[in-house]
Parts: C-alpha cells; structure tokens; sequence
C-alpha cells in the first residue's frame, strides 16, 4: 500500500482543519477532527481501507483519551497523530503483515502516535508563533479607531491570514511525510526487524501507553474514592457482562434517572417538611382563633 500525491495533500488539508479555529471553532476542529478516533476514520476513507482507519484510530486514542492544552502547554500535538501518525501506522501494520485486530498492531500504531505526536508539538509552537504576527495586525487596527480598517482587516486576521500559519506548519510536513511514508515504513522493517530489541521494546512501550492514557482521565475525573466503584463498574459491563458501549450507555442512563429521583426526592423533602409546619401553624391560629 502506497500513498499517493492526492492522499497526502488530502491528509495534509485535515490536519489543517483540525486545528484551524476557523473551521467551525475549536469543537468542530480540534476537537472533533483533531480526535484519533475520529481522524482514523477519516483516514480510513482517504486511503481506503475504513476498518484498518478505525482500529488504529481507536489504539490510539487511548493513550490521549484525556489529553487537554491548559494554558496552552502541550504535550502532543494531535493533528500529527492523527493525520500522520494513523497514516505511518496503517502503512507499519500492513508492510509488517500484522493482524490489525492483534494486541501487536495496537502497540505499534500507539507508538508510532506517540513518536510523532511529541514531535508534533514544534508544529504545534510554530503555528502559534507565527499567528502572533496576525494578532499583532489586528490589534493595530482595533487601536487604529477606523472603522473601514477594521472592518477590512479583522475577517483577514482570522479567516485568511491563520492559513499560511498552518499551510507552513500543518500541511505541508503531513504532506511530504505521508508521501514519503511508504519507503520509511519499508525501510523501518528492514532495519527494525519483528524479532529485535528495537521492535520488541517498541510493542512493550506500546502495550502500557493506553493504561497512561486511562490514568490521565481518571485522575481528571476521580475526586473521591467512591467515584472508583463507579469506574470499575463500567469496566465490568464491558469486560464480564459483555457490554458494548450502546449498552453501557443505556444502563449508565437509567442509574442517571434513579440517581436524579433520588436527588428530587431529597431536594424535596425539606420543603414538605416546612409546608407541613407551616400548615400546622395556620391550624394552631384558627384554634385560637375559635
């Protein structure tokens, strides 16, 4: 399997897209098509071959299941795992001769994720720093006080400016990387044979990525130990009841519903009591009343 020139420069128009704000704001773009799980099948339908697109997607998405730029600090730049890294990974399994669904593929695409997703991160800054340039322009029209200058100026500073930025700094390394994928794989499996150090360290490291990734989440989202009951509850849909994730949805919607009864029911409780008081009192009046 090779990539050619009009997959790569499709490859590469996503990975702007991912991480253009302009492309219906951060939800649609970073988050969304910036997503491995999402961009795998994206990549999938680029280079034929959904299925594979998608499990490669899914490994990988483990590992950054949790990942988030605070205040800008980034630890991996997504748009290069996703629309390079899936790309490399997929060209890997197959010039490997790996069965995709194998605990093997996964470690080796998670890998390949990982490698390119904190190089990604100079993609990441460049990008950033480059559009400092265009915020400087804006900026300058905004004190400027023309209302014509402005008007001109600001759709350009964020709509059409941003895109050399990313042209620089997204399109064209996914371009030729991509491109240049299929002889990189090739020559990856000459000198990295499946038997050697090199590779059995690669598929070791692989194999504990997705529990770092799984450990990020849970220390974002378990503030107290009884949210750990909750946690492990969901694995043991999936691992002995056999649940897929439509069933778990539907069972965690249905102990949603008990959990919000149950929280009316107290929210309510109080205000019977006082009504209870209050209808006391009145009867306590009229009797004195009498």
């Amino acid at each position: 399997m090779t990539i050619n020139v009009f997959q790569a420069a499709l490859l590469g128009i996503f990975a702007c897209l991912a991480s253009l704000p302009g492309m219906g704001g951060t939800t649609i773009g970073n988050y969304t098509l910036g997503r491995p799980l999402v961009g795998g099948l994206v990549v999938g339908i680029i280079l034929g071959n959904v299925q594979l697109g998608i499990i490669v997607g899914a490994a990988i998405q483990l590992v950054y299941i949790a990942l988030v730029t605070p205040g800008g600090t980034v630890s991996a730049d997504v748009r290069a795992v996703t629309y390079i890294g899936i790309p490399l990974s997929i060209l890997a399994i197959q010039a490997q001769g790996l069965d995709p669904n194998s605990a093997a593929a996964a470690g080796l695409a998670a890998s390949l994720g990982a490698a390119v997703g904190t190089l990604g991160t100079v993609l990441f800054y460049g990008t950033a720093t480059i559009n400092l340039v265009w915020q400087g322009i804006g900026w300058k029209a905004m004190e400027s006080g023309n209302w014509e200058k402005i008007k001109k100026t600001i759709p350009m500073v964020d709509f059409v400016l941003p895109w050399i930025g990313h042209i620089l700094f997204s399109f064209l390394p996914t371009f030729v990387i991509c491109l240049a994928g299929a002889p990189m794989v090739q020559a990856m499996k000459e000198f990295l044979p499946m038997d050697g150090i090199a590779m059995k360290t690669l598929f070791t490291v692989g194999s504990l990525l997705p529990a770092v990734g799984v450990a990020i989440l849970c220390k974002q989202v378990i503030n107290k130990p009884m949210d750990w009951v909750v946690f492990g509850f969901g694995f043991t849909l999936a691992a002995v009841m056999k649940c897929n994730l439509i069933a778990s949805a539907l069972i965690a919607v249905f102990f949603a519903l008990i959990n919000y009864e149950i929280q009316q029911a107290k929210t309510a409780k109080p205000a019977i009591a006082e009504g209870s008081a209050a209808a006391a009192a009145d009867d306590d009046e009229e009797d004195e009343d009498i």
